[in-house]
């Protein structure tokens, strides 16, 4: 069976070694840092023959783990007691790494020694394992930890240094969000989702407290059921809420604060950061939807027609807007017209790239194309690929709303109405799409 067993970390320094046959050499060991962990190119198969000796490997973290054998072993045993293994070295001290197996060395050998004999597996339980090998495991602490514990101790807040001073105190949020839609042809939404990013700019003095309140509801999962953390769907303004499906957040945040008050409270990093992330499937405006037409006249004609509505308010501005419509492999010419902005074949994209500069809310324009064809000897009917845009619009379409942000810095003499906000909202196409 299993002739030797070698735990290898990223520089390829054996750190345990057990042989359990005469087959197996001092050799062995080099020739799997050769001609694996030192590789040329990256070992894509978990199973290595060098010189008549097979090499099953696993890699865990920085951390690999050899079993070798000179014997026609079954190899899904093999790979089946490796796992087995990591499985109970961390049930003893945790994540598998080089600091934890340098610490618990001694605990491992009592392992090998209780689950191979002879190299072959025995008992690989961790609940019987306990009852014969009661000692625990020395675990390290991680570095989120360590800092954690010294942040506790000493007060430092790390993503923020002492000290600062601005002039002027000012905050910019961007509320950017990134919209993703499949639409069937006659209409109907197929999936829609939007994946949202809150974006900071902090220029502010001191060490500033910030509190941020947003019309949101929360999906929370609980017993296989979901629960709605906010019994009504609407704010105390009346104004309805959008719900997060899931969202995370800078570490600066207060997580305690968010589930108790649900508000965002957090000491901002200086300068630019990432606050928050998140996600929504229900209740989506979506700003544009495209009607096509697609006609066939006979083998070498065809008619498109496109009609582009904008949903969303008339104050409002829809930028830099492109709509691709795509053309079958064989077309040999097209006739545009368009009623507003620019459009144009492209033969090296096999689509139509119709492109608006500025579109306002609650409008339609279209586009009509008349397409030559070279006939085709090939009987296979064209799949007609999506029509997919790009835009940009200034308002959320998720209908994320920031209700308030304050500043509270109690050291310096600055309050909330001396610090200067600006909030922008910018929705932007994903993967936005209708099908033809």
């Amino acid at each position: 069976m299993i002739g030797g067993l070698f735990m290898y970390n990223h520089k390829g320094e054996v750190l345990i070694s057990r042989v359990y046959r005469d087959d197996i050499g001092r050799n062995a060991v080099d020739a799997f840092r050769v001609n694996v962990i030192h590789a040329r190119q990256q070992v894509r198969s978990p199973v290595t023959n060098i010189a008549r000796t097979s090499f099953f490997h696993i890699r865990r973290a920085n951390i690999w783990l050899a079993a070798v054998t000179k014997q026609n072993v079954n190899g899904a045993m093999v790979f089946e007691f490796l796992i087995r293994f990591t499985q109970v070295m961390q049930s003893y001290f945790g994540k598998i790494n080089e600091e934890n197996i340098k610490n618990n060395f001694v605990l491992i050998y009592e392992l090998l020694d209780e689950i191979l004999d002879f190299g072959y597996p025995q008992n690989c339980d961790t609940g019987v394992l306990k009852t014969f090998i009661t000692q625990t495991g020395v675990k390290s602490q991680s570095k989120e930890e360590q800092m954690q514990i010294t942040s506790q101790v000493t007060g430092q807040i790390g993503w923020r240094r002492e000290g600062i001073k601005y002039r002027r105190n000012e905050l910019f949020l961007d509320v950017l969000e990134y919209v993703n839609l499949l639409m069937s042809p006659q209409g109907q939404v197929l999936s829609a989702h939007v994946a949202g990013r809150i974006l900071m700019k902090s220029y502010l003095s001191g060490m500033p407290e910030c509190k941020f309140g947003i019309n949101d509801k929360i999906v929370m999962e609980s017993k296989g059921t979901k629960i709605l953390d906010d019994t009504s769907s609407r704010t105390a303004s009346g104004k309805p809420v959008v719900v997060i499906d899931d969202c995370q957040f800078h570490q600066c945040v207060k997580l305690s604060k968010f589930e108790t008050e649900h508000s965002i409270s957090f000491i901002p990093p200086d300068g630019e950061f990432e606050l928050m992330r998140y996600r929504t499937t229900k209740d989506i405006s979506l700003p544009f939807r495209v009607i096509p037409l697609v006609r066939e006249v006979g083998r070498t004609r065809m008619e498109v027609k496109a009609v582009l509505k904008s949903n969303f308010k008339p104050s409002l501005l829809g930028q830099k807007i492109e709509v691709k419509i795509p053309t079958p492999l064989n077309t040999a010419g097209v006739q545009l017209l368009c009623l507003k902005g620019k459009a144009k074949y492209k033969a090296s994209d096999n689509a139509i790239v119709w492109k608006i500069k500025r579109m306002a809310g609650m409008k339609e324009t279209q586009l009509s194309a008349e397409i030559d064809l070279l006939e085709t000897d090939t009987k296979k009917k064209w799949t007609r690929p999506p029509i997919s845009m790009n835009f940009e619009v200034p308002f959320a379409p998720s209908g994320f709303k920031v209700r308030y942000l304050k500043v509270f810095e109690p050291k310096l003499n600055y309050s909330d109405h001396d610090v200067v906000k600006w909030v922008r909202y910018i929705g932007r196409s994903g993967l936005y799409e209708t099908r033809c």
